[in-house]
């Protein structure tokens, strides 16, 4: 029998988790894996990418989605609110602290270059969960066109995202539907 996991532990992981957390929702896709995948063998590193991808296409911030996501897989409602309320706990309070502060250094010199070097890390963690999703997502031909031509559309036409998302999924369930019926009617 599988341990239940507790508020606490869902509370403290994400509160962790967000205490780590520079940059914004592509950061939180290797912080989670390790946390979350690695490290308390919560979830399946594809359920973390089913996850991020669902989190990407909902209205909010990608980390709390998550938070929430997971949250309730563990335990339901009470996990959901739990996880939100651990990614968020750092963020918020020194979103408070900087807010009152941050006048009297944004002109420092050394502030403006420790966030410059935050901006480095921030880039190299995209790159990493980019990596990451990519090895995960494009797996075939099918999987690789469709990435090809969202990529396009997106360089080179003003179209919103929401739309490609929505038009991916739509060209995602009738390539699987296809792909299926093919291999049935192949066996």
């Amino acid at each position: 029998m599988e341990k239940r996991v507790s508020l606490a532990e869902i509370f403290f992981a994400f509160l962790y988790s967000g205490l780590i957390l520079l940059g914004g929702g592509y950061i939180i896709l290797p912080i989670l894996q390790s946390e979350l995948v690695e490290k308390r063998n919560w979830l399946t590193a594809d359920e973390l990418m089913d996850y991020y991808a669902v989190s990407q296409s909902l209205p909010g911030l990608i980390a709390i989605n998550i938070s929430i996501l997971v949250g309730y897989k563990l335990r339901g409602k009470w996990g959901s609110i739990v996880g939100a309320v651990g990614i968020t706990f750092f963020a918020f309070w020194a979103i408070v602290l900087l807010a009152s502060v941050i006048s009297n250094f944004v002109d420092n010199p050394y502030v403006q270059c420790a966030f410059w070097g935050i901006e480095i890390a921030v880039v190299v963690l995209i790159i990493g969960a980019v990596r990451e999703m990519w090895s995960k997502a494009v797996v075939d031909i099918g999987s690789g066109v469709v990435f090809l031509i969202s990529l396009l559309i997106m360089l080179f036409t003003k179209i919103s995202p929401a739309y490609v998302i929505i038009a991916s999924a739509v060209v995602g369930i009738l390539y699987k539907m296809i792909e299926r019926k093919y291999t049935e009617e192949n066996k």
